[in-house]
This record gives C-alpha cells, sequence and structure tokens, in this order.
C-alpha cells in the first residue's frame, strides 16, 4: 500500500471530521478579515536601508511629510465674477476650519510683503480686507495678482488664468484612515457643492487625494475580480462537464478558497495593495483547475468501472500526488518573490504561495468527500468524455506529433528568433500614475495640473551647507540659482519653489512693491535687505517652509510630469552635472529625493531583482525535476516548453510597446509557476504509461497525450479566461498583467502539448533508460494500480 493510498483511505474513512475540521478552520478565518485594513500610503518599492530611501528618511526628518497637499485648480475666466470669486475663496476657508487641515492657502490668503521704513522690517499685510462686492474691487485684485505679484505664479494662478487653491493637510494624518475619511466626507462633498452652485468644474489632485481614490478604485475592482472570476469560470466548467453538481462542488471549493484569501490578509496584518486584491481572483483562478483534475479523473474511473470507493481512492491516490507536484511549483513561482528585498512583493510572494497550498488541501479534501456522498455520477455526465471535437482536438495533436515533429522544431526556431528580436525593443518604464485607471476623473485632473501648472508629484532638492545660517549667505542663494534656472528649462518639472522665491519677493517689497525688483540682491544690497529680513522674521514665518530652523538646510521643491525612468535619468544627470559644478564636496552636500524618484528608482530596482526571483524559479523548479526523475535529459525537456512561453511573451511586448515595470514584470513569474503545472502532469502521466508498455517510450506519450490532453486543454482554457478577467481592470498595470499571463499561459499549452511529446520521442533513446527509471522506485508517480488483478 502506497503512502497516498493510505490518505485516500484516512479522508474517506474520517470524512466527517475532514469537513468539521475545514468549518472550524474557515470560520476562525472569517473572523480575521475584520483586520483587512487599505493601504493609506504609497508602494515603496525599496528596502528601508537603501540610500536612495535613507536620503527620503532624512528629508522627511528636516523637513516633515512632503506628500500633504491637495490642489484645487479651476479654469474659467467666469470665476472673475463676483459671486463666483467669493465662493471660490470661501471653499478655502471653510476646509480650513477641519481639524484635518494644517493650513489652506488661497487667492483670500495672499500676503503682500511691504517695507516698514520706520521699524526697517517687513510687515505683511492682506491682499484685500475685505470681502469684494463690486466687479471693479475684483479687477483691481486680478490686477495685483497677475502683474504685480510674481511670487504666488505657479502656486495660486498661472499665465493663462488658472487658478489654484492649496489645501495642506495635518501631517499625522497623512497616511491614516483620518485622511481618506477627510476626503470621502468633507472635501468631495464640498467641491461637488461648489460645483453645482456656480456651475464650474473644480479640478482636484494631490498625493492624499490621488492615493485615496486609488485605494477606493482597489477595493472596488477586487469584489469585481471575485465575482468575474466565479461566473467565468463557472461557465467554462459547466460547459466542458455539462454538470451542475460538478459545477458547485467546484464553486463551492474556490468560495471557501476565496474566504481563507481574505481570512490570511487578515491574519498576517497585511494592507490591501494593488497586488494583495489579486490574491483572491487569483486562486479561483488557480484553483478551477485542481478541481478539473481531480473531477474529470473520478468521471473516467467511474465510466471505467463503475465502483464509486475505488474511482475516490484512485482520484486521491493518483491526481493527489501529481497535483500536489504542480501545486508546490505554483507556490514556488509565487514564493520566490519572498528573496526580493521589497516588502510589497514579498507579501505578495506569501499570500500567494499559502493560499495555492491551501486552495490544493481544499480541493483535494472538499471533492472526494463531497461525491462520496452524492449518488454515481449519470451517463449524460460522462458523455463530455467522447465529444467529438474534443476527440478531434487530441487526434489532431497526436497526428502532429507523430508526423510534423520537423515542422514543429522549424516553427520553435522561427518563434524564438522573432521572440530575440522583439526581446532588444522592450522598454524600461516606472510612475507613480502611468498604470492608474485613465478614464476615471482624478487622472484627468493629473493630466490637467501637468498641462497648466508643470506637475503634481513633488521632487525635492536638499541642500545641505554643513554650516549654520549657511543658507542665508548670498553666495548659497545664487548658486542654488544656478540649479533652479536649470531645473526651469525642463518641459518634465514645474518651475521651483524654494527660499530664493522669498529673498527675490524681499527685494521687491523693499523697492515698493516694483516687481522688475523681483530678482536676487547684489552684494551691495544684500546687507540692508537682510537686515530687514532678520527684523521681521518673527512676524513673517514664511521662511520656516524653505530653510530649517538652524538655517543649515534648504530645500527647493518642483513638481514632476508623469515621465518613465529613462527620461528621468536624463534630467537627473545633467541636474547633478551642474550640482557637481555649483556646489563643491567639501562645502556642501546636495541629494534629490521626494516620492516620485523613490518610485521610479524602485522601478529599476525592482526589474533587477524579479530577473534573480524568476532565475530562483527556474531553478527551484529545476530541481523539483531533477528529485522526480533523476534525469539531466527530463529537467532540460521539461523546462523548454515553459521557457519558450516567456520568450514569446517577452517578444510581444517588444513588438507592442508593452514596458517592462513593476507590474508587467510579475507576468513571467507567475506564467512560469502555472505552465510548468501542465509539463509535470503529462510528465506523470507518461512515466505510468512507460511501466505499463514495458519501458517503450512512442505508446507511452500517445497514451499520456490522449488522457491528460483534455485535462490539460480544460484548464488551460479556465486559466485563459480567468486571467483575462483581469483586464476589465481599469488600472493599466492590471490589464496588461491579466492579458500577458492569459496570453503566455495559452501558448504553454500548445507548447506542452506539441512541443513536449514531440522532445519525448526524439531523445526517445536517451531517456527510456530503464536502469534510470528502476532507480526512481517509482515512489513520486505509482504505476498502475492492480496490475495483479488484471
Amino acid at each position: 500500500m502506497t503512502f497516498w493510498t493510505k490518505i485516500a483511505g484516512f479522508i474517506l474513512r474520517n470524512r466527517y471530521l475532514v469537513l468539521a475540521i475545514i468549518v472550524l478552520i474557515t470560520a476562525s478565518l472569517v473572523t480575521q478579515t475584520k483586520h483587512i485594513r487599505f493601504s493609506y500610503s504609497e508602494a515603496n518599492l525599496l528596502p528601508s536601508n537603501h540610500p536612495v530611501n535613507i536620503e527620503y528618511d532624512k528629508f522627511l526628518e528636516i523637513f516633515g511629510e512632503e506628500g500633504n497637499l491637495i490642489i484645487l485648480g479651476v479654469k474659467d475666466s467666469t470665476i472673475f465674477s463676483v459671486d463666483k470669486f467669493n465662493a471660490w475663496n470661501n471653499i478655502a476657508r471653510d476646509l480650513d476650519e477641519s481639524e484635518e487641515v494644517d493650513f489652506t492657502v488661497s487667492i483670500a490668503d495672499i500676503k503682500k510683503l511691504k517695507a516698514d521704513r520706520k521699524k526697517r522690517k517687513f510687515v505683511i499685510s492682506p491682499l484685500f480686507d475685505k470681502t469684494p462686492s463690486e466687479q471693479k474691487e475684483i479687477e483691481k485684485i486680478k490686477e495685483q495678482l497677475f502683474e504685480k505679484l510674481p511670487f504666488y505664479e505657479n502656486i495660486l494662478y498661472n499665465g493663462e488664468g488658472t487658478l489654484q487653491t492649496a489645501i495642506y493637510l495635518n501631517k499625522d494624518i497623512v497616511n491614516t484612515p483620518k485622511r481618506a475619511d477627510f476626503i470621502e466626507q468633507v472635501l468631495i462633498p464640498k467641491i461637488e457643492e461648489f460645483e453645482k452652485a456656480n456651475d464650474l468644474q473644480v479640478r482636484v489632485s494631490g498625493m492624499p487625494y490621488i492615493r485615496t481614490l486609488n485605494s477606493k478604485n482597489i477595493a472596488d475592482e477586487m469584489m469585481l475580480f471575485v465575482l468575474g472570476a466565479l461566473l467565468i469560470t463557472a461557465i467554462i466548467f459547466f460547459f466542458f462537464f455539462r454538470s451542475f453538481r460538478a459545477t458547485f462542488i467546484t464553486l463551492l471549493v474556490v468560495g471557501v478558497g476565496v474566504i481563507w484569501a481574505f481570512g490570511f490578509i487578515g491574519l498576517l496584518g497585511y494592507e490591501l495593495t494593488v497586488l494583495t486584491a489579486l490574491i483572491p481572483p487569483l486562486i479561483i483562478v488557480i484553483g478551477v483547475p485542481n478541481a478539473v483534475f481531480l473531477i474529470n479523473k473520478y468521471q473516467q474511473e467511474v465510466k471505467k468501472h463503475g465502483n464509486q470507493a475505488k474511482s475516490l481512492q484512485r482520484v486521491i491516490s493518483k491526481i493527489g500526488n501529481a497535483t500536489l507536484m504542480t501545486n508546490i511549483t505554483t507556490a514556488s513561482g509565487f514564493a520566490t518573490f519572498v528573496f526580493v528585498k521589497s516588502q510589497l512583493l514579498r507579501e505578495f510572494g506569501i499570500l500567494a504561495s499559502i493560499n495555492i497550498v491551501s486552495i490544493f488541501i481544499l480541493a483535494l479534501l472538499i471533492i472526494p468527500i463531497l461525491y462520496s456522498f452524492m449518488p454515481l455520477p449519470q451517463k449524460k455526465h460522462l458523455n463530455h468524455l467522447e465529444k467529438r471535437w474534443m476527440e478531434n482536438v487530441v487526434n489532431w495533436m497526436e497526428r502532429m506529433v507523430k508526423a510534423q515533429r520537423i515542422s514543429i522544431y522549424i516553427t520553435t526556431v522561427v518563434i524564438i528568433i522573432l521572440s530575440m528580436i522583439g526581446l532588444y525593443q522592450i522598454r524600461v518604464s516606472g510612475s507613480l500614475i502611468e498604470d492608474m485607471p485613465k478614464t476615471k476623473q482624478f487622472y484627468k485632473d493629473i493630466k490637467f495640473f501637468e498641462s497648466e501648472f508643470g506637475g503634481i508629484m513633488p521632487l525635492e532638492i536638499l541642500v545641505d551647507t554643513k554650516k549654520e545660517k549657511g543658507v542665508m549667505k548670498l553666495s548659497t542663494l545664487k548658486r542654488m540659482e544656478k540649479l533652479i534656472e536649470t531645473i526651469e528649462t525642463f518641459p518634465e518639472l514645474s518651475k521651483p519653489i524654494s527660499v530664493n522665491n522669498l529673498v527675490k519677493y524681499s527685494k521687491q517689497a523693499y523697492y515698493n512693491g516694483n516687481p522688475k525688483y523681483y530678482q536676487l540682491p547684489t552684494g551691495q544690497e544684500k546687507s540692508y535687505i537682510f537686515s530687514y529680513t532678520k527684523n521681521s522674521a518673527n512676524d513673517s514665518g514664511m521662511l520656516s517652509n524653505f530653510v530649517d530652523s538652524t538655517g543649515r538646510y534648504a530645500r527647493i521643491t518642483t513638481f514632476m510630469k508623469d515621465i518613465g525612468t529613462d527620461k528621468m535619468d536624463i534630467i537627473q544627470d545633467r541636474l547633478n552635472a551642474v550640482i557637481k559644478t555649483q556646489f563643491p564636496d567639501g562645502k556642501f552636500e546636495v541629494s534629490m529625493t521626494g516620492k516620485a524618484l523613490v518610485f521610479l528608482k524602485g522601478t529599476n530596482y525592482l526589474i533587477k531583482n524579479l530577473v534573480i526571483s524568476l532565475s530562483l524559479a527556474i531553478l527551484l523548479i529545476s530541481i523539483f525535476m531533477a528529485w522526480m526523475f533523476r534525469s539531466p535529459q527530463m529537467i532540460l525537456i521539461s523546462l523548454i516548453p515553459n521557457m519558450l512561453p516567456l520568450l514569446m511573451t517577452a517578444g510581444l511586448m517588444g513588438f507592442f510597446d508593452i514596458p517592462i515595470k513593476p507590474s508587467t514584470i510579475l507576468v513571467f513569474s507567475i506564467a512560469f509557476g502555472i505552465s510548468v503545472d501542465d509539463t509535470i502532469h503529462f510528465l506523470a502521466k507518461y512515466r505510468q504509461e512507460l511501466l505499463a508498455n514495458n519501458w517503450k517510450v512512442k505508446p507511452a506519450v500517445y497514451a499520456a497525450l490522449k488522457e491528460t490532453g483534455v485535462s490539460m486543454f480544460y484548464t488551460s482554457i479556465v486559466l485563459f479566461f480567468g486571467f483575462l478577467v483581469f483586464t476589465v481592470s481599469s488600472f493599466g498595470g492590471t490589464i496588461a498583467l491579466g492579458g500577458l499571463v492569459s496570453v503566455t499561459l495559452l501558448l504553454a499549452m500548445v507548447s506542452n502539448l506539441l512541443l513536449l511529446p514531440s522532445l519525448l520521442l526524439s531523445f526517445e533513446k536517451k531517456i527510456a533508460n530503464q536502469k534510470v527509471l528502476k532507480e526512481t522506485n517509482f515512489k513520486i508517480f505509482p504505476p498502475k494500480e492492480d496490475q495483479k488483478n488484471k
């Protein structure tokens, strides 16, 4: 009696106990779902000790959270009518009263800087004292703003008349649920009320706003994916099996698997991100093929001899072992993400691996147990095993493998050459907003602010003068000005904001507000203008936004458009060249940072690590093959049909300009881990048939093709349409992931059903070594049982 025969006996004898344990575990995992929470910060793709992260943390330590800005914009000439102008300013006043808001900056908050000659200091006064009630007052404010206050350009207005209001959230709530509550329950209703009352469209953006709407979209889509995956797999399953009973059992298994998936997310304390949200639907898609193999085998056995107990025992003992191997290889493909130094991917890998093993256990236990309570399938439920069209497909594959092996090999070589050409055309890309839903209003608003104000993703430059009060030296300010002038040459970056803007404004104020003096002071002007600044520091408090309390550190803030890593590298190289020239190493330390830059650097880091991850997956699966077959030739033969689809997918990405980015790089590890399952099922049956056919390769290959071909076809179609569900997403990355994995798995099916048998037949003399086969003792895949009875 083999190990798997014992397992089968235990499951079927203790079916009530097994079901009770499943119910208890499911109930306990349901209680863990209350701990599920959404991610309230951007995914950090870099390890915490990476130099880019260390620089970013240093910046945060000095100046605090930089991603706390929400911006409102309006581009409409009627905004300068009295009622609409006042209503626009009232939005900021009302929001300023919320505890979640630190402060707001709108036209109503504009402070004019004036020189007080008597006290030799600068004083600030409002642009207008009372709410304007006449159109001429508005026109006067408009003239002051657009013609005499260049300090506020690109902060509250641009040259085309677009107005902007800045809302700075309390930094303590930026990465908490309170941020989402404020945006959904306070900010959005307030804006909608204004739009309705004034017939104006308000554009809203800023990282806190984008992250909130993005998280909501992820949550909405997750349920769409779960329901979509259940529906499409159920329809396909029923189409193949024509059995409500089989379809119900399969949906029950994957339904429990989804509950376990949500439970594990809560149990492990992970946040719901764009990746972890894919786990529940992924489990449905991966779980259904397990059910296909188990139910198909059960029905084949029933058709053979009509003995239910014997059929169920053989389902567990024969298919259970091969299915275990396939699920372990799939889980291994995902588990390699654990070795990537990215928390986001590590969590995804751990969750996927645990749930893949879980869905296998559930299928192996629930399907035979439920069938044991039911009568034998009727003849109409077994008719699909004799479908003419399916038989024709299998016969066509057999004919191709028998007579057209040279054609298969020539086609393979041509595909490899074309794929290599496409491979060299792949580009690398990565940005915070590239994969965001382009049909959503918040994405259109991002593009609006890119067009009007130069971008919304902050890029920070931190200048360390290494001396207290070193920032306010005129020589330092001039060095910073050279860097600012370089930034302004890039259309991908917005006009920078820094202490230089305030110093220029101070000179303008000193010369009675004349805008032509909005420039850095000369060496001669510096002493008396700076003496005014020193005397007024306590009154204005404007300096603290740009310079730290010691005067050692300064920040230059610009905003980036949605650019890829290649453009960012060019920009960074040019800025670094200016930094190297203007800021000598011994006297200054200058670094570029900000959320957008951290993400772009994280993309490059991630791609390097995922190449290692894929290599590790291939190595692990090679070790599995070596352990199972004890033959170097078999390792090579089993890997070639699974590497080919990956190469073809990479080629397609190059030809169709689908870039390598965090979402698409996952395709290769996921697809490889799943596609190798078909190889294992085929080779498992092939080994059994070798024994039955006295080590003759040809009959063994054809017999394996006939029996496993149907199941492999069914599972590949289920997987194809299951992953295709992800293409209904509004996230570009999820669409690419679903589409590319679907195509790769379809290609893998063709490769495993045509190329794999062809390779086995071509190398039959090298692999059909009786001594090697006997050395394995067939512990992995036992020979056909009941040989003696026959």
